[in-house]
């Protein structure tokens, strides 16, 4: 059995944590968040040590690794985007392997300096690349590389997840904590992208807001067309006001159906991160260099075949 700690307790993806660190027949040690709002633990790990200050979370860490029986095996960072390289160190400092959520860092000199910091501490750092897991995606992966005459596949990529005006309040509205719209929710999706289709070749960007965000993005395997977007004005009609997310991913104008299967997706990483089968810093370098690059980048106008269909009613 082995002992976790998490970082980011009272957050939204906090629960799936904590569930696979259960699932996988391991123990929540202890828990940090700067809010309370954490009693989910009751029904996973009711004795739970809980902080809500980093310094109290941080010396009894250090005093649980005086003795090897109660010293901590991983830390959990599932805190905003603009902390987790702060909160990595920490937990690679205090001697343990480090989960994190998606984007690790913000920047590829961001990941150099981790690789130093596990060097330093002997320790890992783990990425959650759920996806990578996903049985849809294992599936178009495996038929991609199966093609006998090579070709570059037309791709739409369409995410629209309605939120309401919390979010501009929220961290995840302010651009130099969450990296803006095409990182907070789409990080995930360009390393999905890359794990299937293979190296980036071509990254453009055709429209950007604190809202949304479009582009193209053209790998050895694909041709993308994307499309990111927290307003509910941008839902087709087929689901505004039925559904508040709309999921679309067409590969050759065939629908990839991937709505179902994201239930347990986090116990699958975490087996395999136990089993010594997880995804490191190099595994996250492509998505963190693409999603760098995009908020980077100056607004292009759309060449011919490259712009993604949504983007016609934005009135460019």
């Amino acid at each position: 059995m082995k002992k976790f700690a998490i970082i980011g307790a009272s957050g939204y993806i906090a629960p799936r944590h904590m569930k696979a660190i259960k699932d996988t027949g391991n123990k929540l040690v202890s828990a940090y968040d700067i809010n309370d709002s954490v009693g989910i633990i009751d029904s996973i790990s009711p004795d739970s040590e809980f902080f809500t200050d980093f310094e109290r979370f941080q010396e009894h860490a250090f005093r649980l690794k005086r003795n090897v029986s109660t010293a901590l095996d991983y830390v959990s960072i599932c805190s905003p985007n603009y902390l987790h390289h702060a909160h990595i160190t920490a937990g690679l400092r205090l001697g343990c392997d480090v989960i994190c959520e998606k984007p690790l860092v913000p920047t590829s000199e961001l990941l150099d300096e981790l690789l130093l910091v596990e060097s330093e501490t002997g320790n890992k750092l783990f990425n959650i690349l759920q996806l990578r897991h996903h049985q849809a995606i294992l599936n178009l992966k495996k038929k991609v590389a199966s093609e006998s005459n090579p070709h570059k596949y037309e791709v739409d990529l369409t995410y629209i997840t309605s939120r309401g005006k919390w979010y501009m309040e929220s961290w995840k509205g302010d651009p130099r904590k969450s990296f803006g719209v095409a990182t907070n929710i789409g990080v995930h999706f360009y390393d999905m992208l890359h794990f299937i289709f293979g190296k980036l070749q071509k990254n453009v960007v055709h429209y950007t807001s604190e809202h949304k965000a479009a582009g193209y993005l053209e790998y050895e395997k694909a041709r993308v067309r994307w499309f990111l977007s927290i307003d509910a004005n941008d839902l087709p009609l087929s689901v505004k006001g039925k559904k508040p997310t709309y999921r679309s991913i067409t590969v050759n104008n065939e629908e990839l159906e991937f709505s179902e299967g994201f239930t347990d997706l986090h116990t699958i990483s975490y087996e395999e991160i136990l089993a010594n089968r997880g995804y490191g810093i190099e595994d996250a370098r492509h998505c963190v260099e693409t999603v760098e690059t995009i908020r980077a980048s100056k607004i292009s106008v759309a060449a011919n075949g490259e712009n993604h269909p949504f983007l016609k009613s934005l009135n460019l």
